[in-house]
């Protein structure tokens, strides 16, 4: 009986595949995870984005009884997926804080009668305790085909900050046993799948991990030294691509968007303050326009499905390197080359540092991030080896095209050093730099700085380059913030072998072509 099942099971999954979603072939483990979800299993599915995550749900979902049941956390992201199953002839609904009471209740009602395949639902509706009784009554009555927890790393890449109701979604197991779960994320180091499957009560669930090999797609991490100029440079040979640029602030995309357009780009910004019609507008323009440029923040492009974009740049640091996967994931989902480019500097880490001071966790994973921008090893190799997978050099990245080289950095290591120790260890590298670089400032004249020892001795590095010398020695642990000063820095134990003479030190040399290309944007990185 059981094999009869599968088999049958197996035929009517192909046969929807083709006939509805107008696939000659699964991909992957998708046949796979299909049949085990098909046949009341839970799993949680890691698949790179544009890997097919959405049709381990869509497709079970329409092979067992009832409604499939969508948790998802973008309202943007619900309506794409909708009006495509719509399309698609697939009986498809979703209730989020924008959809008028009356309606909800019709889309229930249509799950009732039977007559609805995949319900999309918002994590906050979900366990209110009226959406919570109407799933007694779908169960009771036999309706729910299952539960699908969409971009389950949620729960720990914002976690409270930014859904804590994903973290009561356990409730579905203990609430509605023998309705199997299927959890889906794009990104989750060993750590975070762990976190997934305790928090969703997941323990048991079966793991289907994809490789997150993207061979398509080449990696560039830069010296952040005038990024309005950096950008420029690396978009004049990308006019007419479609593709994705990211700031750490809704001020900043606005600024970049504006700027960009004003000088020939055809651009706009996205960020959760806009509107709803606005970011709608942009949402549809990015997918039907060729060439378009979003400027946007990490509220933009979960789910997107648009598979010609060519680029994606960072113009500041992401919130950690699943984060920075997932955002580079979006471009060359048609299988092509794309590129990923990204500049930050000292100021970058200072940001971060700044807004997670609270959280010992987030310290752990921008350490992880500065030893990826810092790394020698290639791109694709080293973000790999993140998520437990080994790889071999990709050949296209950055560090594959231009080994770095490494110049001998102990003098003007001892040098930065000794300036944070003499000024007290209460200063940031802008006024530390000041210092070295003998400038009289008024700062410096206040605290009397220019009677030091290392007034001036540093005056054979330009500001640029102390500030790459101040964040390498912040990623090989000589220095650190001190949290008692804003952007402070202060020596580590570390540091005492480099100062007292007993260890040299080897930092990394700024690719030839980028030296004194940008000399006079001396201030410090914008």
């Amino acid at each position: 009986v059981v094999t009869n099942q599968l088999h049958t099971i197996n035929t009517d999954a192909k046969t929807l595949l083709n006939t509805v979603f107008g696939h000659s072939a699964f991909r992957g483990q998708q046949a796979e995870i299909i049949k085990h979800i098909s046949t009341g299993g839970d799993a949680l599915v890691l698949m790179p984005t544009g890997g097919g995550k959405s049709l381990c749900y869509q497709l079970p979902s329409i092979l067992r009884q009832g409604t499939g049941i969508v948790v998802s956390p973008l309202i943007a992201l619900m309506q794409d997926q909708v009006d495509k199953l719509t399309q698609q002839g697939i009986k498809a609904a979703l209730i989020n804080a924008n959809i008028p009471n009356e309606v909800a209740r019709e889309t229930v009602q249509l799950a009732f009668r039977g007559e609805l395949d995949l319900l999309y639902i918002s994590p906050e509706r979900l366990v209110s305790d009226f959406f919570l009784a109407i799933l007694d009554g779908l169960y009771q009555s036999n309706k729910i085909a299952l539960f699908a927890i969409d971009e389950a790393h949620c729960i720990t890449q914002w976690g409270h900050d930014f859904r804590p109701e994903y973290r009561q979604l356990s409730t579905l197991h203990d609430r509605y046993p023998s309705v199997p779960r299927i959890a889906l994320t794009a990104t989750a180091d060993p750590k975070t799948q762990t976190e997934i499957r305790e928090q969703l009560g997941l323990s048991q669930a079966k793991r289907f991990i994809s490789s997150f090999l993207r061979p398509n797609l080449a990696y560039t991490v830069t010296d952040k030294q005038s990024a309005k100029h950096q950008l420029l440079d690396f978009l004049q040979p990308r006019a007419g691509q479609a593709g994705i640029v990211y700031c750490a602030t809704r001020k900043k995309v606005e600024q970049i968007a504006d700027w960009l357009f004003s000088v020939g780009y055809n651009a706009l910004p996205y960020h959760a303050g806009l509107s709803p019609e606005i970011r709608q507008t942009a949402l549809q323009r990015f997918q039907q326009e060729s060439g378009l440029i979003v400027v946007a923040t990490i509220a933009f492009g979960m789910g997107i499905d648009r598979a010609d974009v060519r680029f994606v740049a960072h113009l500041d640091l992401p919130r950690n390197l699943e984060s920075y996967y997932q955002e580079t994931g979006r471009a060359g989902r048609d299988g092509y080359a794309a590129e990923n480019w990204m500049c930050y500097g000292l100021h970058d880490v200072l940001t971060v540092v700044l807004r997670n001071s609270h959280s010992p966790s987030a310290h752990v994973e921008l350490m992880e991030l500065l030893a990826y921008c810092e790394t020698p090893k290639c791109r694709q190799v080293a973000l790999l080896s993140h998520f437990g997978e080994a790889a071999a050099p990709c050949g296209i990245c950055d560090n594959c095209l231009e080994p770095p080289t490494y110049w001998d950095a102990t003098v003007a290591t001892q040098k930065a050093l000794s300036v944070i120790y003499r000024t007290g260890m209460m200063f940031g590298s802008q006024h530390l730099i000041d210092v070295l670089l003998g400038k009289s400032t008024p700062k410096v004249r206040e605290y009397g700085h220019e009677k030091l020892p290392t007034f001036g001795v540093g005056k054979e590095h330009k500001r640029s380059e102390w500030r790459r010398i101040f964040r390498q020695l912040l990623v090989a642990g000589y220095i650190e913030f001190n949290p008692e000063g804003f952007g402070a820095l202060r020596l580590t134990e570390h540091a005492r072998t480099v100062l007292s003479g007993n260890a040299s030190v080897s930092l990394k040399q700024l690719p030839l072509q980028n030296i004194g290309k940008y000399s006079n944007e001396e201030k410090r990185d914008d």
